[in-house]
């Protein structure tokens, strides 16, 4: 029996006999008061009432394969190979591995909890259980090396547009790869190359964290947030949001492999954050006024009257007072 099973039945938040659970998951009662502590061992808050069963008291939000493949149309739900895993890694390093083993399709894999998440230059991505979106896909982008400048700003289009279709919210993007929600940080994308061209293809491994119930972080070292402290009168479901980022992504990928990066440009700066902000670059070596990017999609700084381009990989924006 596994746990999700039981959690599933529970969601309801409604009282539940030892028997009852048995006998619907199949197992004895002994089996379920085993999963009922693993449960309550890994943060779930499960209620034991004497002489009536258990009741789940707080909210829980389940990933399940089935609901997130039937919310994708039917022809990209047939592109993908999805996967649900309880803990990786790295949902990045997971598809790598897919990858290295040979796919016919595209190999997309969620997870509930990653124990070496990573973000941008190798840095910590929190991923506890259960709480928030960690999503990869393997993208073969037709062309060669330099047909992917701008990709990762796509990915931030697409990932902004799904989550504003769901909670009616206000994205903003910083540049290169992290999405804001009121000033805060709540999502970063890392994209990686994997191996080299062939036959006319860059395979692409791109991933996005998304912080959606999380509400404590203390290993966390810059401000962020998560979707449901920035918008909590909005019901955020991990199903409904998987399915929105891997629809939206596959859609953009297609138009940026055909048109490249300029269908994107204006929607990406519509969302800057830097716009008309005073910013450092380059360690601090370079100041100006955020300009938004340009066609190549790198990021330009008005500086004495001109403006200068700033590439992806060597510098981090910060904003100045």
């Amino acid at each position: 029996m596994k746990l999700n099973s039981l959690l599933s039945i529970l969601a309801d938040q409604e009282v539940h006999s030892g028997e009852s659970l048995a006998r619907e998951l199949g197992v004895s009662r002994t089996a379920i008061w085993k999963q009922v502590r693993k449960a309550m061992s890994e943060g779930y808050a499960i209620e034991t009432i004497r002489g009536q069963g258990y009741r789940l008291s707080g909210r829980v939000d389940l990933l399940d394969r089935q609901v997130i493949l039937r919310q994708l149309e039917d022809n990209l739900a047939s592109q993908i190979d999805l996967e649900i895993l309880g803990e990786t890694d790295s949902t990045n390093a997971e598809v790598a591995r897919r990858l290295a083993r040979g796919q016919s399709r595209i190999p997309v894999i969620l997870a509930d909890c990653q124990t070496a998440g990573r973000g941008r230059r190798g840095r910590n991505w929190s991923s506890p259980k259960g709480q928030n979106l960690y999503l990869s896909l393997g993208l073969p982008i037709k062309g060669d090396f330099t047909s992917l400048d701008g990709l990762s700003l796509v990915l931030g289009v697409a990932a902004a547009e799904a989550l504003e279709s769901i909670g009616k919210a206000s994205i903003k993007l910083k540049w290169p790869n992290d999405l804001f929600a009121e000033g805060r940080k709540c999502s970063g994308i890392l994209v990686e190359i994997q191996g080299e061209l062939q036959q006319g293809y860059v395979q692409v491994i791109a991933g996005i964290g998304i912080n959606v119930h999380m509400q404590q972080a203390d290993e966390v070292d810059q401000p962020w947030t998560s979707l449901d402290l920035a918008w909590p009168g909005i019901t955020w479901i991990r199903n409904s949001l998987a399915a929105a980022i891997i629809e939206a992504i596959l859609k953009a990928v297609s138009t940026f492999e055909e048109e490249g990066f300029e269908p994107f440009r204006e929607l990406w700066q519509a969302r800057d954050l830097f716009r008309g902000k005073t910013v450092a670059a380059r360690e601090g070596q370079l100041k100006g006024v955020g300009a938004g990017v340009d066609s190549q999609g790198n990021y330009l700084l008005e500086v004495d009257g001109s403006q200068v381009a700033v590439r992806a990989g060597d510098i981090s924006l910060r904003v100045k007072p």
